[in-house]
């Protein structure tokens, strides 16, 4: 019988073990990977959590703010006459000249009248006499020695004279013209003597008391203005005057949806004159708001505008804010709760819902914001 050699003996136990190993679905030499899965849950466990990230907070003292806005204007008269004659002819008085203050009723021009006062003048007697034809024959009408349809022909000759006089008055007045009301002769382009047109412009009229500051605000801060709220305006010349909201358009303009609103500004001596440009500020109702640096703004995740604070249990939130009035020195926002600690620094680098550790933070500039924005507006 032949002998069976060691080295196949050996391959042949090598190839049982082998088949044995591969049996069991146990692939790891060293240690098992069941093993090792077990003990990544308890290793994950033992790690430390991150710690929370440390922030500046503080809760911004709260101020009354008048919201301020402000466009462009310029001066314009309250009222503005362009007057003409009436009827053709030759300027006989003309007392007037460029500057002159007129009050209403004053004469500005008349013109040669030629034969109408005359006119009027006859007219007028002959009323006098139809009237006492009138009076003899209501006499002679109760003494029964007149008959009815003669006292009714004495009525309507009264009628006839008056309306005579009346056509000859209009035809005397329609070479006159007079102040519509009170106010300054700004242009005359006439002169005595010459002769004038029916409808010519012989002078213009303006009253510049009060004086109107015109602009147009847009349909986002129209609902923050309100007709008699106070309103001031910077003349081209360095001028500060102070007036109301007289007027509201309730239309837009059809090609930049703005609204034209008028201010009316006090002029007793005519020192503002109209056409001048100016710059407008009104002021709204004061609101509830807080006076905070710009660097603490930010930008949502969906892109508003706002600021991130820390609730009750020390999470990040997000509130979108209203700028109430952007000043030199800060802005005045509004929006954000009474209870919020506005967080100043690390604002950037949190988000929503995240926990944070909140310290507080230096106040001292906050509350001179304040001080200024409540001092400056008010």
């Amino acid at each position: 019988m032949p002998r069976i050699r060691f080295h196949k003996l050996a391959a042949l136990v090598v190839f049982v073990a082998f088949a044995a190993w591969m049996g069991t679905g146990t692939f790891s030499s060293v240690g098992s990977a069941s093993a090792e899965t077990e003990a990544k849950p308890a290793e994950a466990a033992e790690q430390p959590k991150a710690p929370a990230r440390t922030v500046a907070v503080l809760a911004p003292p709260r101020i009354q703010h008048a919201r301020a806005i402000r466009v462009s204007g310029q001066t314009e008269a309250d009222k503005r006459a362009v007057l003409a004659t009436r009827a053709a002819g030759i300027i006989a008085e003309l007392p007037v000249k460029q500057g002159d203050h007129v009050k209403q009723g004053d004469l500005i021009l008349a013109l040669n009248a030629e034969d109408k006062p005359a006119a009027v003048e006859t007219a007028k007697q002959v009323v006098k006499q139809r009237e006492a034809e009138l009076v003899a024959a209501q006499r002679l009408a109760k003494s029964g020695n007149l008959a009815t349809l003669q006292l009714d022909t004495a009525v309507s000759a009264v009628a006839l004279a008056k309306s005579q006089l009346e056509l000859a008055q209009a035809e005397l007045d329609r070479t006159r013209i007079f102040a519509p009301f009170n106010g300054v002769v700004d242009k005359v382009p006439v002169e005595l003597g010459s002769s004038v047109m029916q409808g010519g412009e012989v002078a213009t009229l303006l009253s510049l008391d009060p004086v109107l500051v015109r602009g147009e605000i847009s349909e986002r801060d129209l609902t923050h203005i309100r007709t008699g709220d106070s309103a001031e305006a910077l003349l081209v010349n360095g001028g500060k005057v102070e007036g109301t909201v007289r007027y509201i358009s309730r239309e837009a303009s059809a090609t930049t949806r703005t609204f034209r609103i008028e201010i009316a500004i006090p002029n007793p001596d005519n020192r503002i004159p109209a056409g001048m440009t100016a710059e407008i500020t009104l002021r709204s109702a004061p609101v509830d708001a807080v006076a905070l640096p710009r660097s603490v703004v930010t930008l949502s995740d969906d892109g508003d505008l706002g600021i991130r604070a820390v609730d009750s249990s020390n999470k990040v939130a997000f509130f979108p804010i209203d700028l109430v009035e952007d000043l030199p020195s800060g802005l005045v926002l509004g929006g954000i709760p009474a209870d919020a600690r506005v967080i100043v620094a690390g604002q950037d680098l949190v988000k929503e819902g995240d926990e944070v550790n909140p310290v507080p933070a230096d106040a001292e500039l906050v509350k001179k914001l304040a001080g200024e924005a409540a001092s400056g507006i008010n």
